[in-house]
């Protein structure tokens, strides 16, 4: 193929290229220009290489060897900001968000530890509203799991002997469960999520009270402080993430519903991956600190309401320095 064909030919290419090159050098570029910028720079340089096999002219090999030394710094550069967008989003993206939702977040958390106390107390008062709201069976299973005579607390008789790794991605596995269906039933207008809210309070508030009213208060709450910071914060922003979803269903002022759905999708997406990274540490707490018995309680305690303070003020403070504006 002649050169000037050669050149005719993918002229528009490596133009539409170099202006995408610019807008990634002065920062300008969209997220879609980014996601497709692998593929053009692969194929400018299969044209470099064609050039250069078939000898043509440097006032055609010279430039596009520039736009591809150009091309390969930015597309390691944006490569390389992989780590640092990830440890921003937990330093400062995440906690800012969720003030940012902090309508939504009260609401979630009102419903959720508002059932969660007022049930704990109906039932360490009538002790027998518990098997109103808990079945006979999972009753004597959650106290075998916090009997004191218990090798490990927190697991049921057929998973006692199981390794802390095992335990680890079953909690894991449970715990996003949960999260994931409160969260996505915020599409049935929010009232999925007011459901789930209520539900999961309801059922963890019951066997609280239960337990305690029995004389299991102590290996219970000792097990629960600890991780109980990140599961039950994680669900209520699950919950919350959910309800702006709902929102955006029953009052999209003037977007389409489509549309006021996807705008708050983005932002409850997000919401939801800085509750999957909650959901992970409490499952390490919970596998590794929150089940030994080798543990004082009160040094649980005391580990877990630090655990406690430790999670608000990285909602409340994180992300307010000067560098990270709210």
């Amino acid at each position: 193929m002649k050169q000037s064909l050669f050149e005719s030919r993918h002229q528009p290419q490596w133009q539409a290229f170099a202006e995408q090159l610019k807008q990634l050098e002065q920062g300008k570029a969209k997220a879609a220009d980014v996601a497709g910028f692998p593929h053009q720079y692969r194929r400018l340089c299969q044209h470099l290489a064609l050039a250069q096999e078939r000898g043509y002219s440097s006032y055609l090999v010279d430039p596009l060897q520039q736009l591809a030394l150009r091309g390969h710094q930015q597309l390691y550069r944006h490569r390389s900001q992989l780590p640092a967008n990830v440890l921003a989003f937990i330093l400062a993206d995440f906690p800012r968000l969720v003030r940012q939702q902090w309508r939504f977040v009260l609401i979630a958390g009102l419903l959720f530890f508002g059932s969660l106390v007022g049930i704990a107390l109906l039932v360490y008062l009538f002790p027998d509203l518990i098997y109103s709201i808990v079945s006979p069976q999972q009753v004597a299973e959650m106290q075998g799991m916090y009997d004191p005579q218990a090798s490990r607390l927190g697991r049921a008789a057929e998973r006692a002997a199981s390794e802390d790794w095992m335990m680890f991605g079953y909690y894991v596995m449970h715990n996003i469960g949960i999260a994931f269906q409160t969260f996505a039933a915020g599409l049935l207008f929010g009232l999925g999520s007011v459901f789930f809210l209520i539900f999961n309070g309801l059922v963890i508030g019951a066997v609280s009270g239960h337990l305690t009213d029995i004389g299991y208060g102590q290996t219970f709450w000792s097990f629960a402080i600890g991780h109980g910071a990140f599961e039950l914060t994680a669900i209520t922003l699950a919950g919350a993430a959910g309800l702006q979803l709902g929102w955006s269903l029953v009052a999209p002022g003037r977007l389409a519903r489509g549309e006021a759905l996807r705008l708050a999708a983005r932002k409850s997406v997000r919401m939801l991956c800085g509750v999957m990274m909650l959901l992970l540490i409490a499952a390490f707490i919970e596998a590794y600190w929150s089940s030994t018995t080798s543990i004082a309680p009160w040094i649980k305690y005391l580990v877990g309401a630090a655990l406690w303070l430790l999670v608000a003020a990285y909602l409340i403070f994180a992300g307010r320095t000067h560098h990270a504006p709210d």
